[in-house]
């Protein structure tokens, strides 16, 4: 493996599980929406499907994870923008900022691959292609 894509694998999976500790961290300890309320750390659950397979590079994983992903994007959008508390509005940013990096290093990681297939599937159209006329 290449080391720029040796680099965007770890940064995927390094991003990936520091978010999920970072939002079970935001919505159980730093700025619950209701004090003393931890079930909306359980919004980290969905994040722990995909991290078996970004560890084992499994290419499909990277692409439906990088599409999952953008929920979350979402979601700190608005709550940066909207929730009344600055420490959220902090961690919003954060799982934000985090979002954007597993997403750029999940797509950086595939580039190649899918670079290949695209030759690979233009070489096999060129072979069967049949002249007109």
């Amino acid at each position: 493996m290449g080391t720029g894509k040796k680099v965007f694998h770890m940064g995927a999976i390094a991003s990936l599980i520091w978010l999920i500790g970072w939002l079970v961290a935001w919505e159980a300890f730093v700025a619950p929406l209701q004090p003393g309320s931890w079930l909306l750390a359980l919004k980290a659950l969905p994040l722990l499907l995909p991290l078996r397979g970004v560890i084992k590079r499994d290419l499909y994983t990277l692409q439906w994870s990088s599409m999952l992903i953008l929920i979350y994007f979402a979601e700190g959008v608005v709550r940066a923008w909207a929730d009344q508390s600055a420490a959220s509005r902090h961690m919003a940013i954060g799982e934000i900022a985090l979002v954007v990096v597993y997403y750029f290093c999940a797509l950086l990681y595939l580039r190649p691959y899918k670079k290949e297939a695209q030759r690979l599937a233009k070489e096999l159209l060129d072979k069967v292609k049949v002249p007109h006329g």
